[in-house]
């Protein structure tokens, strides 16, 4: 099987190496990432230049551009077999509950969508690579076991594991995405010049993270694993929006 890896920490992060090591006797690998970290990137495809692949020593290959930018050239084109799965991470940093609309991460697994197999997202919930291997280790267990799964086409699994040693996991819980609080206002800041500028502040705290969540699961020693869907639409509002449409119509 053809595995192509991505990420949104970029090329040199410990967490790509960390999962392509995880993964390169199970199946031929390929990894595309950004030349830098695009944190935050979420699904931003890259259209006022042209985008130029390195190929590293290492055998990597560097991008200009974004997590979508990378996995959308892998699957379209820029390789010469087309893989059959896209895996994402290993992210240094959680991506829990509303994390998904903004995650790097997660979008270049939701890139890989149009193929027949799940796509995969890691997450460990540490911004420090100390407890790497234990990602790594629910990885390669949970992708080797992909065949046993029977789901809908165009499905990404998110994982997020705790900052544990492995033998302090306490199994894993499939769960859904819970919701964050606002997040903190924006930091101002004055530059030597004069000229103001904003740094985003940090995510808010869970504010729906109960039972059943992601967060919750994590926070009690679970790998958390929420099976996502690229549909938003809120089928529950069509009555309601229908009576409000008659009248406007």
């Amino acid at each position: 099987m053809r595995i192509l890896i991505s990420n949104d920490d970029g090329v040199y992060a410990p967490g790509i190496v960390a999962l392509h090591q995880a993964l390169a006797d199970y199946a031929e690998c390929v990894v595309i990432a950004p030349a830098e970290d695009k944190s935050g990137a979420s699904s931003a495809l890259t259209l006022d230049r042209p985008l130029h692949p390195t190929a590293l020593p290492n055998g990597y290959i560097s991008l200009n551009g974004t997590p979508t930018d990378c996995v959308h050239l892998g699957l379209n084109g820029l390789l010469e077999q087309v893989p059959e799965m896209v895996v994402s991470g290993i992210n240094l940093g959680a991506n829990l509950g509303d994390d998904v609309l903004y995650s790097g991460t997660v979008a270049a697994a939701l890139e890989g969508r149009f193929l027949a197999k799940p796509a995969f997202a890691f997450s460990l919930l540490s911004r420090q690579a100390d407890n790497l291997p234990t990602a790594a280790y629910f990885a390669r267990k949970l992708v080797e076991a992909h065949e046993r799964l029977d789901l809908p086409p165009r499905t990404v699994l998110n994982v997020n594991v705790p900052n544990l040693p492995l033998e302090h996991i306490r199994g894993v819980q499939l769960t859904r995405l819970g919701h964050r609080a606002r997040a903190a206002a924006p930091v101002k800041v004055v530059n030597p010049r004069g000229k103001e500028g904003y740094w985003i502040s940090v995510a808010g705290d869970a504010e729906d993270g109960g039972p059943g969540t992601d967060f919750h699961a994590v926070m009690q020693g679970y790998v958390s694993i929420t099976p996502l869907q690229l549909d938003r639409t809120f089928a529950e509002a069509f009555d309601s929006m229908h009576g409000w449409l008659e009248g406007i119509c």
